[in-house]
């Protein structure tokens, strides 16, 4: 029963239950968004006060095609907001962390693992290496 316990209160379980339940709050928020504010917009141009109450019917089966779009629209947001505001600034500043890191490192000729630029000598092979000349590291202001 401890490591029960110890499994659903690990930072990770709890961190993902957190965002899942972020998540699905923000969905709503873009959904209630689209719904309120982007479709009246753009039913201006089409006419339609809300796409969700259009419809078509075949043999008194009702298709809410209106539904759907408006779906679509919040999906599209949805997408274009994480993706402005969270993937891509971040995808930028890993980058950056991984642009420094190789800055630093190099392969030994020996047994192709990661040494530091300035080792003259390889820690998992033990083989003699010639060091490389560091240079800094421009900044940009």
């Amino acid at each position: 029963m401890e490591g029960f316990k110890k499994f659903l209160l690990q930072g990770n379980l709890v961190q993902l239950a957190v965002a899942v339940v972020i998540g699905s709050v923000f969905a709503s928020l873009i959904t209630t968004f689209t719904e309120g504010f982007i479709t009246p917009l753009l039913g201006i141009f089409g006419g339609v006060p809300t796409f969700g109450d259009l419809y078509f019917e075949i043999n008194d089966s009702r298709f809410l095609y209106g539904a759907f779009i408006d779906a679509l629209i919040s999906f599209l947001m949805t997408a274009a907001i994480l993706y402005f505001l969270v993937v891509l600034p971040l995808s930028k500043l890993m980058e950056k962390f991984i642009k420094a890191e190789e800055a630093t490192t190099r392969e030994c000729p020996h047994c192709f693992s990661d040494i530091d630029k300035k080792a003259s000598k390889c820690a998992h092979c033990t083989s003699e290496v010639t060091p490389e000349a560091t240079t800094t590291p421009e900044t940009t202001v």
